[in-house]
């Protein structure tokens, strides 16, 4: 406690020879001087200072997630944390909406990330991409343990090359010599991460990136957990990711917002709704971490923002240019002698499934081919022979799968075959970044509705086209191929793109608009995130969604919360799973 100081001693030293009074002015002035220089340096050296390298000035928030996460709830509401719009809407409170329209663009974190376009001298300006080195139990721990990767099978053998699986032997001369490989449909985690280890412009450092990868296995490490194990493994390394990424100085730049991983299965493997121990798959696409991410997968949600699509891998994995042009130019010249084929089995347990009409009309049709994928039927999971069926036909049906898409819409387009999609869910909105948004192009599109309650006929239908119309498509379809297939992660194309680069390009556009909306206090107030796939179909500088003829399509599934999973998408995936066992059995 401070004593104060006794009346009598005081009277005294001012009665003094003054000595020490003028010492208290002295020492009061120079008080009084510092005050006021340290006044002065703040507003000059401190306030003007530049920001470091990943901290902003004026703190601006990208996200409602507390930054010393360690773990989730188990038992939370989904609900009560709804899905950030990825790249259309920023979260501001009124004060710091105000203070951004107020700041500089060098304020910013990503400021310099943003001015490496403007040098035209460095062929990687506004393109670097910065790789987290993840512990290897998120990636490479998973490769060791390949054997328990599928339930029914070796997985080993498909993680050979580098994902693309053992080599395919050309014995009918319906492959090329080189560059064709046994490529299971769910190997694009490691794939698409091997390709990247070839991208052109990789950084170190984190402040020039135009995006970061999380070389995470989602597929891989959902596919080792989905049977016979509870929530908290399913959920295990999902969470031990997201504690990860948030500790990282990179993840502070914008709450992650700017982050991208691959997850090579359906987004309902990843999309579980509760914590019964009985639902599907693990919750990492619900996580807060994810919501700002974004997460690739062979197919998205419609109805959610974080996910976007890519093409399946298919079995040709070319290592140059040459291989890819001499295929097209050999697609280019084959005789097709089927007006159209079918490559699948019925679903006789989906009520709602077509499948049993299209292949009761092919059986009755001369003019189409047949592979029926039910048991037993082995050429239907022979490479050889599901491509040379689509090699010899105008146009291949591509039904719904287990869900909304399915791997052989690919493998058709690769053997230049004209698809006939029956549900716009199949294509035309999820591979926005690699199809034309004008679905009449290159496909044909005959609603469900058609076949199941019309009785339409697909021959008569497929028909009608003109031959010279016929041609067109094709030829779009055929210089679609490069876009759609992967390079060997091996080495890499000279000139084309392929579905690696374009999904990578989609990515660096994506966090580039959302960087210069927050510079500029952009806000897209309107944003509705259940629509989320109408948005994918605007034309560049479009913000507005209205009516659309495809609403009937998507309408929230009555047995789901929130549209963004439900039972109906869970017994999908199950079901996918399902005939992966058939598959191998």
């Amino acid at each position: 406690m401070r004593r104060r100081l006794p009346v009598s001693n005081a009277h005294e030293m001012e009665k003094s020879n003054g000595k020490p009074q003028s010492s208290r002015i002295c020492f009061l002035a120079a008080l009084s001087a510092m005050f006021w220089f340290l006044i002065f340096y703040f507003h000059f050296t401190v306030l003007n200072a530049d920001p470091p390298a990943y901290q902003s000035k004026v703190p601006v928030s990208f996200d409602p997630i507390p930054s010393n996460i360690q773990h989730l709830d188990q038992n939370q509401d989904h609900n009560k944390n709804k899905p950030l719009p990825a790249s259309h809407s920023l979260t501001f409170t009124p004060h710091l909406k105000q203070l951004v329209t107020r700041h500089e663009p060098k304020d910013y974190p990503f400021f310099r990330a943003l001015k490496t376009a403007e040098n035209k001298s460095d062929p990687c300006g506004g393109r670097y991409i910065y790789v987290h080195d993840l512990p290897p139990q998120f990636n490479e721990n998973m490769l060791k343990e390949c054997k328990s990767l599928n339930l029914w099978t070796n997985f080993c053998k498909f993680t050979t090359n580098d994902g693309l699986g053992p080599p395919l032997e050309n014995v009918d001369g319906v492959f090329s010599n080189t560059g064709w490989y046994a490529t299971n449909q769910f190997t694009v985690d490691v794939i698409f991460s091997n390709r990247m280890k070839q991208y052109e412009c990789l950084t170190k450092d984190s402040s020039i990136a135009a995006a970061v990868f999380v070389p995470f296995y989602a597929g891989f490490d959902i596919a080792r957990y989905l049977w016979g194990y509870n929530i908290s493994v399913r959920d295990s390394a999902s969470l031990a990711l997201q504690d990860w990424l948030m500790k990282r100085p990179e993840w502070n730049v914008m709450g992650g917002r700017d982050h991208f991983l691959v997850g090579g299965r359906i987004t309902w493997d990843f999309r579980r709704l509760t914590e019964l121990e009985s639902d599907w798959g693990n919750k990492l696409l619900f996580l807060p971490a994810s919501k700002n991410m974004t997460m690739l997968v062979v197919e998205s949600s419609p109805w959610n923002a974080n996910d976007y699509a890519i093409p399946y891998p298919t079995y040709f994995h070319p290592d140059k240019d040459a291989d890819v042009f001499l295929w097209q130019d050999r697609m280019r010249k084959l005789e097709r002698k089927w007006l159209f084929s079918f490559a699948g089995a019925p679903r006789p347990d989906n009520p709602k499934s077509i499948r049993g009409q299209l292949i009761e009309q092919c059986k009755k049709s001369s003019v189409c081919k047949l592979l029926e994928c039910d048991f037993g039927e082995s050429k239907c999971h022979s490479p050889s022979s599901i491509m040379q069926m689509f090699q010899s036909s105008l146009f291949c049906l591509q039904p719904q799968g287990d869900s909304y898409t399915r791997r052989s819409a690919f493998d058709s387009m690769l053997a230049g075959c004209i698809p006939v999609f029956f549900h716009p869910g199949s294509a035309y909105t999820q591979y926005t970044w690699h199809l034309p948004k004008d679905y009449t192009k290159y496909s044909v599109f005959i609603p469900e509705d058609d076949i199941r309650k019309k009785n339409l006929s697909i021959e008569e239908r497929l028909k009608q086209i003109p031959p010279e119309t016929v041609k067109a498509m094709r030829e779009v379809v055929i210089s679609l191929i490069p876009r759609l297939i992967y390079a060997d992660p091996r080495s890499k194309l000279e000139t084309l793109k392929d579905a690696f680069d374009v999904s990578v390009q989609a990515i660096i556009d994506k966090v580039t608009n959302l960087r210069k909306d927050i510079i500029a206090g952009r806000e897209d107030k309107d944003f509705i995130e259940e629509n989320s796939w109408k948005y994918a179909l605007l034309e560049e500088g479009q913000r507005t969604i209205g009516a659309h003829e495809w609403d009937p399509f998507f309408s929230k599934p009555k047995d789901g919360q929130n549209g963004d999973s439900g039972s109906s998408s869970a017994a999908a995936a199950k079901n996918s799973w399902k005939n992966e066992q058939r598959d191998h059995s």
